[in-house]
């Protein structure tokens, strides 16, 4: 635990080596990483390496109740796994309960010694973490919600690496400043750590090219604004202006907010400094401050476009392999729900005296009390999970229209099963129950492929027709457009228990997740080997 002081309030919060945001962790591609988690606080913790394939090392992917059962209080887990065939900006995160909103911190992948960036070489490189903050303590707001079944309270500010910057109270000393020289290419490494929010990003007068997102190099475009969803990273190029401006400029980012609910409407900020030769200490109140215009909060029509702008290089060097054939296809409704109000002696304060809740095709995932990696490892999957989660919504109705009278969520532990090098076609719609929302969906195990997506009910007839099958974006993380779908594919050639979740946070604690079961394979190097000696016990 660290005290830490934001906007004129300090609290007791979980770090990472007494650092918040935490360590970044470098490594090349091709590494071997071995990080030992110690944990010195009073919660269960486990960390996930966010993006990091995990090829056959399941034990250290990091999701409690998963893969893993927690590192309890005084105990510690080493986590040991090798980078194969990734490079670019991943993320660490604590993946239990809401503890990622200060456990968080880059993973930064460098190509092999002697490999070149496929665009031209920076002249710096930097992290830009966002982030989101609580004046109040997340675990208790998280476990009173979940208690009387109503939202929990939002965030009271956004930060860039830690800072909220100079919109908030008092916060103007917590601003980061990116000091630059004139003429330069720097790399903006962006990283959306945020517990429940997309954002907008954008740097006053200036253009960015995108280069990467989520580890995968893509075809580079222009754009003066970025999205990026809770889960996802992007690196961009910002090329400095020739001479020296006499002006400062701000990098701020707010959100893009789709849903029913309330939100924190507020901007981030950063200041884009230029470095000043001359001695003469110019004053700093003299030269104006550029503020960058944002899109509004709920432009999906610029979300849309951002999107559909992504697109893997697909070339020799670094080939789209995107699965031509399907072996089984999956159709998920994601979005909210509700649940009857648990207590009977109290009032809840969802719509009409429910819990709110969500699912994927209706079933509102519950935590097994044990990892399922280990129950599915060794035969003991009886009163853990089940393996009928169905591969359709159990009834059709009007997704993106009218919702169902009856709202109402099943609740359950279930799974489905792949073998090994199944080559899957995933379909994720939006629903419109409670309110349409875009959904961040993250896949742990994997990358796949964002073949397609529309607005309305995805229609199994025509729409697969207009799939882009040469070069679409590779992502470990996919926005569900609001009121729409989006389909993705991925080859299940990795062993292990997989989770698939909303990076909403508020939405995978009212239960929108669900876990693949990828079996082993014939041959020796495709089995999961057994967990390590110091796998945490439940």
């Amino acid at each position: 635990m660290q005290n830490v002081t934001r906007l004129c309030q300090t609290k007791s919060i979980v770090t990472v080596n007494g650092q918040f945001p935490g360590p970044t962790i470098t490594a090349r591609e091709g590494d071997r990483v071995i990080v030992n988690v110690v944990n010195h606080v009073q919660y269960n913790v486990s960390i996930h390496w966010h993006g990091v394939r995990q090829l056959r090392s399941g034990w250290a992917d990091g999701p409690a109740y998963i893969t893993q059962c927690p590192i309890q209080t005084g105990q510690n887990y080493v986590y040991n796994f090798t980078i194969t065939g990734q490079r670019g900006t991943l993320f660490w995160h604590a993946h239990i309960s809401w503890l990622r909103v200060t456990v968080y911190g880059a993973i930064i992948i460098l190509p092999k010694r002697g490999v070149p960036y496929p665009f031209p070489q920076p002249y710096k490189e930097v992290p830009v973490i966002f982030g989101e903050w609580w004046k109040a303590d997340t675990e208790t707001i998280i476990s009173q919600a979940l208690q009387t079944g109503g939202a929990p309270n939002i965030s009271d500010a956004f930060t860039i690496n830690g800072l909220p910057g100079p919109f908030y109270n008092c916060s103007a000393i917590d601003t980061l400043k990116l000091k630059v020289k004139p003429g330069k290419t720097y790399l903006l490494r962006l990283i959306n750590a945020a517990l429940n929010d997309e954002l907008f990003f954008s740097v006053a007068n200036h253009n960015l090219t995108v280069v990467e997102a989520d580890a995968v190099y893509v075809k580079p475009f222009k754009t003066n604004i970025v999205l990026i969803t809770p889960g996802q990273t992007t690196n961009v190029l910002l090329k400095t202006k020739n001479h020296h401006p006499n002006a400062t400029f701000l990098m701020a980012a707010r959100p893009y907010a789709t849903g029913p609910a309330a939100f924190d409407n507020s901007t981030t900020a950063g200041i884009l400094e230029y470095h000043n030769p001359s001695n003469k200490t110019k004053n700093l109140n003299n030269i104006p401050l550029l503020r960058p215009s944002l899109p509004v909060f709920n432009d999906t029509t610029f979300a849309t476009k951002f999107s559909n702008k992504l697109r893997s290089l697909a070339n020799v060097k670094f080939p789209a392999k995107v699965p031509q054939t399907v072996d089984r296809r999956f159709f998920f409704t994601v979005g909210l729900g509700l649940n009857p109000c648990s207590n009977q002696n109290q009032t809840c304060q969802g719509p009409n005296n429910t819990m709110l809740g969500a699912s994927v095709n209706n079933v509102s995932f519950v935590m097994p009390s044990t990892a399922l990696l280990q129950a599915h490892f060794f035969n003991q999957s009886k009163r853990v999970y089940t393996t009928d989660f169905p591969t359709n919504p159990p009834f059709k109705f009007n997704y993106t229209g009218t919702p169902p009278n009856n709202s109402m969520v099943t609740s359950g532990t279930k799974v489905v099963v792949l073998p090994f090098n199944t080559k899957v076609e995933l379909v994720m719609q939006d629903t419109s129950i409670i309110g349409a929302e875009s959904h961040p969906l993250h896949l742990h195990g994997f990358n796949f492929f964002v073949v397609g997506q529309g607005f309305g009910n995805y229609n199994p007839n025509t729409d697969p027709a207009k799939f882009n099958l040469v070069d679409p974006a590779e992502r470990n993380t996919v926005g569900v457009p609001s009121g729409g779908w989006v389909a993705i594919r991925f080859l299940a050639d990795n062993p292990g228990v997989w989770f698939l979740h909303c990076h909403l946070e508020v939405h995978t604690s009212w239960g929108l997740k669900m876990a693949w079961i990828v079996l082993d394979g014939k041959r020796q190097n495709q089995k999961l080997p057994p967990p390590p000696s110091d796998l945490p016990k439940c």
